[in-house]
């Protein structure tokens, strides 16, 4: 664990609500300026990193996933990018390659389409699926989820 996820980890539970939500949208502005202006390879690891900072620090953000377990993978069609998200204890630990066994796989072609098809309003699996630029295996009430958690992150830092 970093010394920073250490620190905010600790005060988080001493700090007002308003002040972890304040931390999480400047220590999310990487994020932000993805969401604002262009999106790179790295739209992907910022987002995840940024949930990791909103669920060490809001209670509120937290609270979506208490009791939830989960293990989605990430990653382009020519593996250029790949990540998982492991749920489980109210927490979300993030690695920088997928693993094997997992609840949920998004192949996406590139950033934007995963932007897309994360953050989208009416997100629309069929309609990623069939344009080709996402293939998802496994269960996808889990992608809802997490669509819905990364759409909160957007609100929370302001972009939505």
């Amino acid at each position: 664990m970093s010394i920073k996820r250490a620190a905010l980890s600790i005060a988080s539970p001493v700090l007002p609500e308003r002040i972890n939500d304040y931390l999480v949208q400047r220590l999310a502005k990487p994020l932000r300026v993805q969401l604002c202006e262009k999106l790179t390879d790295d739209f992907l690891e910022l987002l995840l990193k940024a949930m990791d900072l909103a669920f060490i620090l809001s209670h509120s953000y937290r609270d979506n996933v208490r009791g939830f377990r989960a293990t989605y993978v990430f990653r382009t069609a020519n593996e250029s990018v790949a990540a998982t998200a492991l749920f489980g204890d109210g927490k979300m630990k993030v690695e920088k390659h997928g693993v094997i066994p997992y609840d949920v796989q998004v192949t996406f072609t590139d950033a934007h389409a995963l932007w897309s098809f994360l953050l989208s309003e009416n997100q629309d699996v069929l309609d990623s699926i069939l344009a080709n630029t996402v293939d998802v295996e496994g269960n996808l009430n889990y992608l809802y989820r997490f669509g819905f958690l990364a759409r909160d992150l957007t609100r929370r830092i302001g972009v939505a």
